[in-house]
């Protein structure tokens, strides 16, 4: 299910970008006064109100797989790996007893 799930978000997210720049800027009908081409294949203010409500659907979708995925990874209970590794070696029964710390030497006698 996760996977399915990361994969669905990697579509999302590339359609999101396609969308994106897809859409003019603001500045782009000022090019059309001067002789450009204008866009006006889905008519005057067409395509500006179509592509921003796929931008808004596919934004909201972005968002719910976001929120999703975060939830799955929450909620996954995942141990350590040291947890899982195998104890290979044990100290020996008979291990020798701790060194005691050196003794501070002694302070020199007072000369006379």
């Amino acid at each position: 299910m996760e996977t399915f799930l990361i994969i669905i978000h990697y579509l999302i997210c590339f359609f999101l970008i396609v969308v994106i720049l897809l859409q003019a800027g603001k500045g782009a009908d000022i090019g059309a006064v001067f002789g450009g081409a204008s866009q006006t294949i889905f008519g005057s203010r067409g395509p500006a109100t179509f592509l921003s409500k796929i931008t808004a659907g596919v934004a909201i979708a972005f968002l719910g797989t976001s929120i999703w995925l975060a939830h799955i990874s929450k909620t996954r209970t995942i141990g350590s790996v040291l947890d899982k590794a195998p104890i290979t070696e044990q100290a020996p029964a008979n291990a020798p007893a701790e060194a005691a710390p050196p003794e501070a030497p002694a302070a020199p006698a007072p000369a006379k």
